[in-house]
């Protein structure tokens, strides 16, 4: 890696985002001749597979020794690799697209040796870039380092905001995990539960992860997503102090493409928060075992 010019290719990152954000603005957020992947709440747009398009070939004509990994283009069996690596999801928050809800991003990542690199995140609704390099710090807007400001001490799990996902997947036994665990969570400390202050599902993995990194949220906890959603915004957040474990307990190191995660904000009882969180966990996922 000391061979590689991170901060020119964390540049032109960014530029290529902000094309891909004039994109899909101008967008018409329609499934019409794209549609749904695998279930109705699946879906694609014409405007994704269009973004993955500018994105990777922009990318691949600057650094053509470079490998691309991109949702839209990926097939079973492909595999993230020791190679620099771009790690793109054109559309993070499809649905929210569709239903024009600006809870959207590009998702621009760089992975070398499987660790993430370089993470860009872009919301074209609201313009906020966020960005990092390893070993440089986490920024908003290239301007303001995060987290943004001071945040309020990470106590215990019931002072905590958590945001989760329910996925796509709406049955077997990641979806029971999913249900038993937010009802823990949510029930109060004499029934055994977390009593944490609220739980939030945005819609976009890319954006959780910035929203913790930023301090607004606490936690961030999902299992299905893929790479693609989480390799930029995990530069993001560990730029800013805070932690991935496993989405499954007793992981303190997990791949980035293992596809269960569990992000946590800086602070001084980031651990015990952790384990805590993990002794509410009623299973365990099945994806990516």
């Amino acid at each position: 890696m000391a061979d590689l010019n991170l901060q020119e290719i964390h540049d032109f990152m960014i530029s290529i985002a902000k094309q891909a954000g004039e994109r899909i603005i101008a967008a018409k957020p329609t499934t019409e001749g794209a549609g749904s992947k695998k279930n109705s709440v699946d879906l694609v747009t014409e405007t994704d597979r269009a973004v993955e398009t500018l994105v990777s070939t922009s990318l691949r004509e600057r650094y053509p020794d470079f490998s691309f990994m991109g949702e839209e283009t990926y097939k079973p069996g492909d595999k993230l690799t020791a190679a620099p690596t771009f790690i793109c999801d054109p559309i993070d928050g499809t649905t929210n697209f569709v239903h024009r809800y600006p809870y959207v991003s590009i998702s621009l990542g760089f992975a070398v040796d499987l660790e993430p690199t370089i993470g860009i995140v872009y919301n074209p609704f609201t313009q906020a870039l966020y960005s990092a390099i390893k070993g440089q710090g986490a920024y908003l807007n290239q301007t303001h380092k995060l987290p943004l400001s001071p945040p309020t001490p990470l106590d215990t799990l019931n002072s905590c905001l958590v945001a989760v996902e329910w996925g796509s997947d709406r049955s077997g036994n990641d979806f029971k995990v999913k249900s038993e665990t937010f009802k823990r969570l949510a029930a109060t400390k004499e029934n055994g539960g977390g009593m944490v202050h609220g739980l939030r599902s945005f819609g976009s993995a890319a954006l959780n992860l910035c929203g913790v990194a930023s301090g607004g949220l606490d936690i961030y906890w999902e299992a299905g997503c893929w790479a693609w959603d989480v390799c930029a915004g995990w530069v993001i957040l560990t730029e800013s102090g805070g932690k991935m474990v496993d989405a499954n307990p007793g992981n303190w190191a997990p791949r980035v493409d293992e596809r269960r995660y569990f992000a946590v904000r800086g602070g001084e009882a980031q651990k015990e928060i952790i384990e805590e969180f993990w002794g509410l966990v009623d299973g365990a996922f099945e994806v990516g075992i």
